[in-house]
């Protein structure tokens, strides 16, 4: 890479974020879709736990808006992060999925079998001169900011990057490469205020939530900073990598929680950067405990497999998410 320096389903243990309340379950309400035509969709999940509801209310979306136009979902298995995904997960991913009655396109597509193409992103923004290898930890972020109350954070909650790697010259670059060359100590940022000054200023993506009639959301990828788009032990981040993959592979509509919608106008940039078509996009609302955490594996929440192991039947679970209509 070239661097030019510079309980029981129905006794309320989770509740969705807008919901039907009845003596025995939540129902999410479930508004009409716009259906493309023939759309393509994909499921895209980590092996780092067994689903849980949550995982099952999205994919069942992807499942409801093909199945009403003779579409084709596909199934990504999301695991660059290798310290924490394993193939037992992603099996048991596939057996869940079959479980609930989705029938997905062969074959799987498996992010760790496809390194050199995320390579190749990166080595295309770089040779842009928007990349830049940054070499702090968190500790010397914290640092950097320490006593500013009031620095700015992403939509994550994490504090922006300060720039503290942004403006090394090249020979030090050089050298803390050269310094480093049987490791990777370092993570690679894209420079945000570049990156935004390369593209259109109307950024900017088709929007449908869970309803029919679309609308244009702008994008704010400066909300984002100097994202990170490879870590120091995994390849490419999310953010990268999923905008690459659905462009391989012709996803027409994107349908996901809508913890991932500020995520977005990150993608929209980086699509932009990369000259990769935008689908449309469908963000839905999240199913949450009766706490009102959204579930999630490190939360505990109950998976899929632990609620066959209790009975549950597929037909439990679709009604219990408000999806028999």
């Amino acid at each position: 890479m070239i661097f030019r320096g510079h309980g029981d389903i129905t006794e309320g243990w989770w509740a969705p974020h807008h919901s039907l309340r009845s003596p025995t379950r939540h129902a999410i309400i479930m508004p009409r879709m716009t259906i493309p035509s023939r759309p393509l969709v994909r499921f895209a999940p980590s092996p780092n736990g067994f689903l849980h509801l949550g995982h099952a209310y999205s994919a069942l979306l992807n499942a409801r808006l093909v199945a009403a136009s003779s579409g084709d979902i596909m199934l990504r298995i999301e695991d660059l992060d290798t310290e924490r995904c394993t193939p037992a997960f992603a099996t048991a991913i596939e057996t869940d999925l079959a479980w609930l009655g989705l029938v997905w396109t062969k074959p799987v597509r498996h992010q760790s079998r496809h390194l050199p193409i995320y390579e190749a992103a990166l080595d295309r923004l770089a040779a842009r001169n928007l990349l830049y290898p940054c070499f702090c930890s968190r500790g010397d972020i914290a640092s950097a900011i320490e006593g500013r109350t009031d620095w700015p954070l992403d939509p994550d909650g994490s504090p922006l990057y300060p720039g503290t790697c942004r403006h090394l010259d090249a020979a030090k670059v050089a050298r803390r490469l050269a310094d480093h060359a049987d490791q990777q100590p370092f993570c690679l940022r894209i420079d945000g205020a570049a990156a935004r000054e390369a593209v259109r200023d109307d950024l900017g993506w088709t929007e449908y939530r869970e309803g029919d009639v679309p609308f244009v959301h702008v994008a704010a990828p400066e909300l984002w900073g100097d994202a990170v788009l490879r870590r120091k032990a995994i390849p490419a981040s999310y953010h990268l990598a999923v905008v690459v993959d659905d462009a391989l592979q012709g996803i027409t509509d994107v349908i996901r929680g809508e913890d991932l919608l500020e995520a977005t106008s990150l993608h929209r940039l980086l699509q932009e950067l990369l000259g990769l078509p935008a689908p449309s996009y469908r963000h839905h609302a999240l199913v949450r405990d009766a706490e009102g955490h959204k579930l999630s594996k490190s939360r505990g929440s109950p998976s899929l497999r632990d609620l066959r192991q209790r009975g549950a039947s597929p037909t439990d679970l679709i009604e219990t998410l408000g999806l028999s209509v």
